[in-house]
């Protein structure tokens, strides 16, 4: 009678894998630390740097870089600038300039109103060295000159508003240095609490005193402008006339040609 054969069971010292390891390749990659000293190491590989951009600068960096590299049109007065110059600057000095830092400088440097009245008064305009391109159109010349009349209408405007406003100070200041009022009854009078009532006086007395002295009237009080002293009685001298002289003495009016008329109508 044959016997089944029965399978041999593991050996006790070697370990039963689990089925992931059993399904791996039996020799694992060596790390790195586990090759030859002459098996060379790939490289990694090499960064790439950006392109190089423009020196962050300021304005007034940025105004003083165009006064020294294009002294023929930046330096000194101002003057008309040629069309699309930020191109020009650009090619001719790559890489020193930011467009935002530039183009900034550029709109503040031909909005000054020195620059509006070089453009409104030139026939052409310069390029970075100085010579003559475009003509000033006659579009841009009326702008500027728009743009000039504009300002000075403000200017005009804000000058009126401050002399009043010195006049109200100086009318301020004579009342309350009249007035019998107490400072709180003045001060609801005029419409003003006491801190503005104060400063609006100490303003008032500092314009007075910076102010011009008044040239003194000729009324016989004060000197005269011909440097001669005051007339006596207040009455203003009068040139000398030689027939009102006459009069006076008892000789006869001096009428020129007609002569005296006696006794005939007048």
């Amino acid at each position: 009678m044959s016997m089944t054969s029965m399978p041999t069971p593991p050996a006790a010292d070697q370990p039963t894998l689990p089925v992931a390891d059993a399904l791996a390749p039996s020799a694992a990659a060596p790390a790195p630390s586990d090759l030859a000293p002459d098996t060379p190491v790939p490289a990694a590989p090499a960064e790439v740097s950006p392109p190089s951009a423009a020196p962050a600068m300021s304005t007034a960096e940025c105004a003083e870089q165009l006064k020294q590299r294009f002294p023929a049109l930046f330096a000194g007065a101002p003057k008309p600038i040629k069309l699309r110059v930020q191109a020009d600057i650009q090619a001719r000095a790559p890489g020193v300039f930011t467009k935002a830092v530039l183009s900034a400088v550029l709109r503040r440097h031909t909005g000054g109103t020195g620059y509006l009245i070089a453009l409104s008064k030139a026939s052409h305009r310069l390029d970075l060295d100085g010579q003559p391109t475009d003509p000033v159109s006659d579009e841009h010349r009326q702008a500027a000159l728009d743009e000039l009349a504009r300002r000075r209408a403000i200017t005009q405007a804000r000058r009126a508003e401050e002399d009043q406003a010195r006049r109200d100070r100086a009318h301020l200041l004579r009342d309350f240095e009249k007035t019998t009022l107490t400072e709180a009854n003045f001060c609801a009078l005029k419409g003003l609490t006491p801190e503005q009532l104060q400063a609006t006086l100490a303003q008032a007395r500092q314009e007075a005193a910076e102010a011009p002295p008044r040239e003194m009237r000729h009324d016989g009080r004060g000197p005269r402008p011909d440097g001669r002293g005051p007339r006596e009685g207040g009455r203003p001298d009068r040139p000398f006339n030689q027939d009102r002289a006459a009069r006076g003495a008892g000789g006869p009016r001096n009428r020129g040609n007609n002569g005296p008329k006696a006794g005939g109508p007048r």
